[in-house]
């Protein structure tokens, strides 16, 4: 490949991809985007624990050779545009690729630069692990109960962004499209003459793909159930399909290696709900996976009352776009959030603060690096690296069970430490030796 702004390193290796699996050289060369606002001071911190912990976990055996690519403000002033041809292309020949915070030009052309990258590599997996580390501040009783993963469908639902606005032509010509060819859909309208349009694409091949990669990951990782989140109740041929998509993809696909709620409720139906209790019992102890499904508003209510019941969330674009953030702030809030987006099938996937740009905090070095770090701890395990993943984990356990945190959540900790952006890496780096 031979691009326009960029330098490939010269002393790495390509990660390759064979028959849907990883091929990880011990110097893979990977991409990185260091982000806007407080992005480099972030980037600054984090690359140096992923570095610290490759180190002590392998020795000179191993190390990742960083390759810088540009989107957002930087590549705006270096190259005037927002998101280079270039960057795409690196994130598609390296596989993988990590990156910082970025700015949602106005004018821009598009409406998110991480939409965008979403979109152009096809990453339909929006993966967001949610879970408690003790020293962090929470609202809630129990914050220790959330241990979830969220998938949330990516290149689909609402955030497709196909609207148009009320007053436009476009809006006109498709208002009377609508009127002449579905006139029964078109008399549920309360206010015709001043509607915005926005349509809601959810497809078979988009759910299934999702809720596979949702059930792999479960099996995978020991968890105990998938929960298909959706609003069917009320959008019956979208939400609700995803729903039975992702029952076909459980049954079909995964057959004695999982139980369904719809198992459950055949058995209920023949034999009532004592022996259909029995039989779903036995079926989890034998270490199959349970599939079930909620509605959107329930589930709201259930994360925060019977967190302990779910595991692994498969949803529609926009539900997980509410539940990512809504359980972020039982945990701590988005700078300890980490997230990946990901194409199981290509192996493209990169990894991303789910946290905005901060522009106050941008200089000061005081901004939290965490939700890049659990986001290139993620990276690793997708790599195959899990013993550095580990002493990530380890290592900022340790210094939030210290209480030494940065500037957003020392107000909330009681007899915390204040720690920089600089110091708090240092900190991660050090607890992962103790």
């Amino acid at each position: 490949m031979t691009y326009t702004h960029l330098v490939i390193p010269q002393n790495g290796q390509r990660i390759t991809i064979q028959n849907g699996k990883l091929q990880v050289p011990d110097h893979p060369i990977i991409p990185f985007i260091e982000g806007d606002g407080s992005g480099p001071e972030i980037w600054r911190a984090a690359s140096r624990v992923f570095d610290a912990a490759i180190q002590k976990a392998y020795g000179s055996a191993r190390a990742i050779v960083w390759m810088e690519v540009y989107a957002g403000e930087k590549s705006h002033n270096l190259f005037d545009t927002w998101l280079p041809d270039d960057t795409i292309a690196a994130f598609r020949e390296f596989l993988l690729g990590i990156k910082g915070p970025l700015t949602t030009p106005v004018g821009g052309g598009f409406r998110s630069i991480n939409v965008a990258l979403r979109k152009e590599l096809d990453l339909y997996a929006c993966v967001r692990p949610v879970r408690w580390f003790q020293g962090a501040p929470s609202p809630v009783k129990h914050p220790e109960y959330v241990n979830m993963v969220i998938f949330r469908e990516n290149t689909e639902d609402l955030y497709s962004g196909i609207e148009f606005e009320q007053g436009s032509e476009a809006n006109t010509r498709f208002r009377e499209l609508f009127k002449a060819n579905f006139p029964a859909e078109f008399a549920k309208i309360r206010f015709p003459d001043t509607v915005s349009f926005g349509i809601k694409p959810i497809s078979e091949e988009g759910s299934k793909r999702l809720v596979r990669a949702a059930i792999h990951y479960a099996l995978e990782n020991h968890r105990q159930s998938v929960t298909l989140v959706h609003k069917g109740n009320i959008m019956k041929y979208t939400e609700g399909a995803f729903r039975l998509w992702g029952y076909e993809v459980a049954k079909q696909e995964f057959g004695d290696r999982v139980f369904t709620l719809l198992d459950y409720n055949a058995v209920k139906a023949e034999k009532g709900e004592e022996i259909a209790n029995q039989v779903q019992e036995e079926a989890l102890k034998s270490g199959r996976l349970l599939v079930k499904d909620m509605i959107m508003d329930a589930m709201l209510e259930r994360t925060i009352t019977r967190a302990r019941e779910y595991d692994v969330i498969a949803t529609p674009n926009l539900n997980g776009d509410y539940l990512s953030d809504a359980l972020a702030a039982q945990v701590g809030g988005l700078g300890i959030a980490p997230g990946g987006n990901i194409n199981y099938e290509s192996g493209v996937a990169v990894f991303e603060a789910t946290h905005g740009t901060a522009p106050r905090s941008a200089g000061k070095n005081r901004a939290n690096p965490s939700s890049v770090i659990l986001s290139g701890e993620m990276m690793l395990r997708y790599m195959g690296w899990a013993e550095a993943a580990t002493l990530i984990i380890k290592g900022l356990e340790g210094t939030m069970a210290a209480k030494t945190v940065t500037n957003e959540m020392f107000p909330l900790v009681d007899g915390g430490t204040l720690l920089n952006t600089t110091q708090f890496g240092d900190a991660i780096i050090q607890h992962m030796d103790n």
